[in-house]
């Protein structure tokens, strides 16, 4: 660290030297401009036109005419998108073949902020403008497990009142999910590298990062879970007539409970309430052994048992989302599992001697 003093240049200008080092490091010459860039600790960033540039619009380049298997062009376009790129572009030596241009096009809706910016036979040009100050993490978090409750809840209603015009209108809120689910995950990324995106999508306490791309990954499970149980509701309308309707209201208590132990789970996360969270661990395992009953004694009708796994699936994911709300409320014992558990500090005590007479 340099130290430099401040100087009154004329009546009210306030100049600085830059360091001679590192201007010709970066081959500054008189009348180059320089970018300033407040920080929010109150500093400034000091950066040469070359620098300014890189971060503001670096650019990624994407062979397509490597990428040879199905799925592959658009799994990188997701994975650069994650990762917090903000312009890509797909190249090709000859013309993007028209499987690869369907790739783009089928996944770019799915990612918030993304968007075709230019296209040529040869390249496409993808920019993504997120702005990252509109979103939190614990909003998203919330709204991706409203959209995977609402997804289950819809296919169990369809199925109780034979409503799939309801059933099938609620498995396309599963694209809605996986836009949720790949927007967070790229903020909390950002939010590792880069302090000031932490802060301003809420993502300050830095232990609770990787947790939170678990509870994301848990959810887009359950969402995928849920659109998998109304493909079998769907899937079940032939035989609906012939399901006795003690099983039906059997498989709906255990959709009930599925959707209090999954839902509570959340809550539990940022309440950080370890006795609700113990209670719904405990309440996964009576569902489990309630599951595994319904699935010997049901009548041997087709896809009952495929619904009874995608609950079960659900239920597991929810548990394991309430230990991490658990594991969260033990991180400060003293401010939410008080009356649990308590810190102490050992004092090291010296044995003490006694001396002869």
């Amino acid at each position: 660290m340099e130290i430099r003093k401040a100087q009154k240049v004329g009546h009210s200008t306030i100049t600085i030297s830059l360091p001679n080092e590192w201007i010709k490091e970066q081959g500054i010459k008189p009348r180059d401009i320089l970018f300033i860039m407040p920080e929010r600790d109150g500093s400034l960033k000091i950066m040469p036109r070359h620098v300014a540039q890189r971060e503001e619009a670096e650019e990624y380049i994407v062979n397509a005419d490597m990428c040879i298997e199905p799925g592959t062009l658009e799994r990188i376009i997701v994975g650069s998108y994650i990762l917090g790129r903000d312009v890509i572009r797909i190249t090709s030596t000859n013309r993007i073949g028209k499987s690869h241009i369907d790739e783009v096009r089928r996944i770019v809706p799915k990612l918030i902020g993304l968007g075709i910016l230019e296209e040529t036979p040869k390249t496409i040009l993808l920019q993504c403008s997120i702005d990252s100050t509109k979103f939190k993490i614990d909003m998203l978090i919330r709204r991706l497990s409203l959209i995977a409750s609402t997804i289950l809840s819809e296919a169990m209603q369809g199925f109780r009142e034979k409503n799939y015009d309801l059933v099938e209108e609620t498995i396309a809120r599963e694209d809605e999910a996986d836009k949720i689910y790949y927007l967070a995950v790229r903020l909390l990324l950002s939010a590792q590298l880069k302090p000031a995106i932490a802060e301003e999508v809420g993502m300050v306490d830095a232990i609770f990062i990787p947790a939170a791309r678990l509870i994301l990954q848990y959810l887009e499970l359950v969402a995928d879970y849920s659109e998998d149980l109304a493909r079998e509701v769907m899937e079940i309308e032939v035989y609906r007539d012939k399901l006795p309707e003690d099983v039906v209201d059997r498989i709906c208590h255990l959709s009930e409970l599925t959707q209090t132990i999954f839902q509570k789970s959340i809550e539990c996360v940022f309440t950080r309430d370890l006795e609700i969270a113990n209670q719904l661990l405990e309440m996964q395992k009576v569902l489990e052994v309630d599951s595994n009953r319904l699935m010997r004694e049901a009548p041997e009708i087709p896809y009952i048992r495929s619904m009874l796994s995608c609950l079960s699936k659900i239920a597991d994911k929810g548990a394991t989302i309430a230990e991490i709300a658990i594991n969260r409320a033990l991180e400060d014992p003293g401010k939410y599992a008080g009356n649990v558990v308590r810190a102490v500090k050992h004092v090291r005590t010296l044995p003490m001697t006694i001396g002869k007479n």
